[in-house]
């Protein structure tokens, strides 16, 4: 990518880039062009186009009752300040 093209996106993608940046991205992505278009000579006849290589079933777990080792009301002794059956946090904003 030369150095106006480099430009041309950075603007349309409303990035500002310092002068020494300029040079080493323009490298970066002439790099990634580059490989970009090794990918191509790659023959990918005869394969199922997918949205995830590894993707092999569904990642969710059924749902299932699980018996929980945890007394609420031993997690709430162990809660610095509580309220009802409510643990109080501090503000975070």
């Amino acid at each position: 990518m030369n150095r106006r093209e480099l430009e041309i996106t950075a603007e349309l993608a409303r990035l500002e880039l310092r002068e020494e940046d300029v040079e080493k991205l323009g490298i970066e992505i002439t790099r990634l062009l580059e490989y970009f278009e090794k990918m191509r000579e790659i023959d990918v006849e005869g394969f199922e186009p997918t949205t995830h290589a590894l993707l092999k079933k569904n990642r969710l777990r059924g749902d299932k009752i699980q018996t929980s080792s945890c007394n609420p009301e031993k997690i709430l002794e162990n809660a610095p300040e509580t309220e009802d059956r409510f643990i109080i946090i501090p503000n975070v904003l």
